[in-house]
């Protein structure tokens, strides 16, 4: 069965001026060792028609652009405020110079939470933005649901957007206690893509469960990538905090399936997405190849390979209709048809 549409909720770019910012900070391998790297770098800047070229080759008709991680949050909130506007703008013209094809999170300075939520407002009313993306830490020390980051948990609330939590550097504390031991290499991803990112962002998105966020703000949505940072996939165990718990007003299990999607976030794994979809149902699982890291290679590499595996997910015609697009198309008020 032919899917109409293809969208990829997880795709990346930067700007020369935040990378260079993040290299002088110098606190984060990520961009030291893996998104500065020449070819990296380059396809993070490029927003144009190299990127069509790719997505035209995978099958993606839409890419919803976001800041690559760790986007401004490690920096002090002087040079933060102003990158992350001018980083923010600098995908608002990406869309605006190609409306049918792209859309975009925007990045907030979480480092002043008063300027983020200014500008998470500035992005989704002036610019258009659908949301905005986060990552788990700020400045290496405080996660989301610190209360100083309550402004922009109101402000996405009160906009009607989603906030998409990727992954970032678990604190340096965890990373020397448990991300260490081996080849420098092997640390990283044993840090990061292979392990770590995904403990630390599903971690993230629990904490805001158990702060209370949902329960003051009910309906807001947040996403995961790949398939649910190891959250959803051991969502029955997580439900154990509902036990006793003196302040939640539902059960842990509740607030992922009424406040949390998922995306594939480059894992193109049917398994993965089999269960994410047996936790929370298909209405809440986007597609999402995480261009330009994976270069939409992988087990469905090759010219159509992100189109084939949404065209050849185990589901109902009717549900992989949904994975390809209805869903980012209703979570993110997108139109339904390419102008």
């Amino acid at each position: 069965m032919t899917v109409s549409r293809i969208i990829g909720v997880e795709e990346h770019a930067w700007t020369a001026e935040l990378r260079d910012a993040l290299l002088r900070y110098g606190g984060d391998d990520t961009v030291n060792l893996l998104s500065s790297r020449p070819q990296t770098d380059s396809k993070l800047r490029e927003v144009g028609d190299e990127r069509l070229a790719r997505m035209d080759a995978a099958g993606v008709d839409m890419e919803i652009l976001s800041i690559t991680t760790p986007g401004t949050q490690p920096l002090a909130a002087a040079e933060a405020v102003p990158l992350a506007r001018d980083a923010n703008d600098f995908l608002a013209d990406a869309v605006r110079r190609h409306p049918d094809r792209f859309a975009a999170f925007a990045t907030l300075p979480t480092p002043d939470p008063e300027a983020a939520a200014s500008e998470l407002e500035r992005c989704v009313r002036q610019l258009g933005m659908v949301g905005a993306q986060l990552v788990p830490l700020t400045q290496d020390v405080r996660y989301l649901d610190h209360e100083s980051f309550r402004p922009v948990f109101e402000a996405a609330s009160e906009l009607g957007v989603p906030l998409y939590l990727h992954p970032g550097q678990p604190p340096e504390a965890v990373r020397r206690a448990s991300y260490s031991g081996f080849d420098d290499w092997t640390n990283l991803n044993l840090g990061t893509g292979g392990w770590g990112w995904h403990v630390d962002a599903g971690l993230a998105a629990l904490r805001l469960i158990i702060a209370g966020t949902f329960d003051r703000h009910p309906t807001l949505q947040i996403v995961l990538g790949r398939w649910g940072e190891l959250l959803v996939p051991f969502a029955d165990r997580a439900d154990l905090l509902s036990e006793d718990n003196p302040t939640l007003q539902r059960r842990v299990i509740e607030y992922l399936t009424n406040n949390v999607h998922v995306t594939a976030g480059g894992v193109l794994s049917h398994r993965m997405l089999t269960a994410a979809v047996d936790v929370l149902g298909p209405d809440r699982v986007m597609f999402g190849d995480d261009d330009p890291y994976r270069g939409m290679k992988g087990h469905f590499g090759g010219a159509g390979g992100a189109r084939e595996f949404v065209e050849t997910a185990p589901l109902s015609a009717a549900d992989r209709t949904k994975l390809g697009h209805t869903n980012a198309e209703r979570l993110l008020k997108l139109s339904k048809e390419t102008p």
